[in-house]
């Protein structure tokens, strides 16, 4: 799962190498924190939060075959 947000996001930015995706276990879920550079938040988000929507389903598409729940928080 972490690999593929990063795999995602750093399609998306201008700056590929600022992206890293954190990966923090919690007691029933898992948390995957993104980090992106400062001018390409809004790439990620895109507009009314479009994108950042289709990328959280997609992680919870692949977290599913693992029998996981997943959030996605972009910092």
């Amino acid at each position: 799962m972490k690999e593929v947000l990063e795999i995602i996001a750093r399609a998306l930015v201008d700056s590929p190498d600022e992206v890293t995706v954190t990966e923090v276990e919690g007691e029933q879920s898992v948390i995957l924190e993104l980090r992106v550079a400062e001018g390409d938040m809004g790439k990620v988000i895109g507009k009314q939060g479009r994108i950042a929507k289709a990328i959280r389903t997609v992680v919870k598409a692949a977290a599913s075959r693992e029998d996981k729940r997943v959030v996605v928080e972009i910092l």
